[in-house]
């Protein structure tokens, strides 16, 4: 008898342990210039993509561009149709700025675009599934963009007034807002290195322009829907960013490492920090460089205390785009050029790269599960007990079968260490999001790579879905609730 009830508590534990708690959400995500198509449909007007690529079309590594994508402007019922064959709990968009307000402005609101995303939300539903809303997936109005862009100061206010239409047209439904999407990306790299749109080379000027005005500019939708939108709608905002795990490359790196996390704070700190405004120490160095280059003040531009009040406490939740690890060593001199948050960081004089046994590998992805789990513990030491949505997690290859193991492990890695981060860790994980429903323009690599659980075949005039392995893995997670 001693026995039998020592392996039913085994076993009990064994099931409690491999399944999600209750409440835990599972969902998928695309982005809208990413799967949208219908660039120039009705009153839209160019983004900085349309722009981009269509004056540097070699830019883009197969000469491709989203003029069409996946269609889903046109498709969107066969998009919500797949969602619902996976039982979703939710589907993650985006809003695109320049189809929902033509002249950027909130002067124009498109009748269109309204008609678009309230067919959107409403079908999803229809089916049972929430919609969670990006405002901003890197797709700003060209017209602003020819006005400076992220490095005007001006768009925090057009950014509020954006959102404003946003919260008022589709709050009603909509109970999850992520403000903003990877701030890191689309300043670090978009003003750093110009392989992104807006294709602008200001290393170390350009990038914390942009970065201190998307903080700014999320801070002030989320006061926005705080005072005059959450009373009614109940609903959460935040911001989410593409997190990246680094690890010494030896045991004599660990401070080296430990900067590079620090520096990978630059948008979580201020927001989530007791004392706010940018990481102290980044802070710090940036101001040291900047007087070493003959500046006559930090190329990082300060935050007032009002602007730090502002931004502290700015978010219901803790969004986080994970893919990768790295490996950090002090950098060598011809390595000066590596930039962030991949490659290097010339300004913390540090290099990047990963372990050979991390595997698989694609292009700059190399799987890496336990760095997930390390980056959940890491942000809830730091910060306490605070919500963490997991909004982007995936795979790409270069194959696009329909038979993809290599997908259906990295997600099934991945979720066995978010689970171990709730369970062993005690981390108040409440969200996985599967990047993406459906292969799409993944921005500079063209359609060469696959990120989709779905298939689309880019050949047939239709756009056909077909789901892959993974998505029948991932629909079988999500009904079991367990790995």
């Amino acid at each position: 008898m001693y026995w039998l009830v020592v392996w039913t508590a085994i076993v009990t534990w064994c099931e409690a342990a491999s399944k999600f708690p209750d409440g835990f959400q599972f969902g998928t995500a695309t982005s809208a210039y990413q799967v949208e198509g219908g660039w120039n449909a009705s009153d839209k007007s160019p983004s900085i993509w349309d722009v981009y690529i269509h004056e540097n079309p070699s830019a883009i590594a197969d000469h491709s561009t989203g003029d069409v994508a996946c269609d889903s402007y046109h498709l969107w019922k066969e998009d919500i149709s797949l969602a619902r064959t996976l039982q979703l709990n939710f589907y993650r968009f985006s809003i695109s700025w320049p189809r929902l307000l033509p002249e950027g402005f909130s002067n124009n609101v498109s009748e269109d675009g309204t008609r678009y995303y309230n067919n959107l939300i409403n079908g999803l539903l229809t089916v049972g599934i929430e919609p969670v809303v990006t405002l901003y997936h890197w797709d700003l109005p060209q017209n602003l963009q020819d006005l400076g862009g992220w490095t005007n100061s001006k768009i925090v206010d057009w950014f509020v007034a954006y959102s404003r239409v946003a919260f008022t047209l589709f709050g009603d439904r909509v109970k999850t807002w992520v403000t903003i999407n990877e701030p890191t990306s689309f300043c670090n790299v978009g003003y750093e290195t110009g392989i992104l749109a807006p294709g602008i080379t200001s290393p170390g000027i350009g990038e914390y322009l942009c970065a201190k005005n998307a903080l700014l500019s999320h801070a002030k939708a989320y006061r926005l829907y705080e005072q005059e939108f959450k009373d009614k709608y109940k609903g959460q905002v935040g911001l989410t960013d593409q997190h990246v795990w680094y690890e010494p490359k030896t045991p004599f790196q660990e401070q080296n490492a430990q900067m590079a996390r620090e520096l990978g704070q630059l948008y979580t700190f201020p927001i989530f920090s007791d004392i706010g405004g940018w990481p102290p120490n980044i802070e710090s160095i940036i101001a040291r460089n900047s007087r070493a280059e003959k500046f006559s003040s930090s190329r990082l531009p300060v935050f007032t205390e009002e602007e730090k009040k502002l931004v502290k406490g700015s978010a219901d939740f803790c969004g986080v785009n994970y893919y990768t690890s790295r490996l950090v060593e002090k950098a060598c001199h011809q390595e000066q050029k590596t930039f962030w948050p991949l490659y290097g960081s010339p300004e913390l004089d540090l290099a990047f790269s990963y372990n050979s046994t991390w595997l698989p590998r694609y292009n700059w992805l190399a799987s890496y599960p336990p760095g997930i789990r390390r980056l959940l513990k890491s942000l809830t030491e730091r910060y306490g007990n605070i919500e963490i949505k997991i909004f982007e997690n995936g795979f790409g290859t270069s194959d696009a079968s329909l038979n993809d193991t290599i997908r259906v492990q990295y997600i099934r890695d991945h979720l066995e260490q978010v689970l171990l981060s709730i369970t062993e860790d005690g981390v108040n994980v409440t969200a996985y999001t599967a990047w993406a429903l459906i292969d799409n323009f993944e921005w500079n690599s063209g359609f060469k790579p696959r990120f989709g659980i779905v298939h689309v075949d880019y050949n047939d005039p239709n756009l056909k879905r077909t789901p892959r392995a993974s998505a029948y893995y991932y629909a079988d997670v999500i009904k079991k609730r367990e790995i």
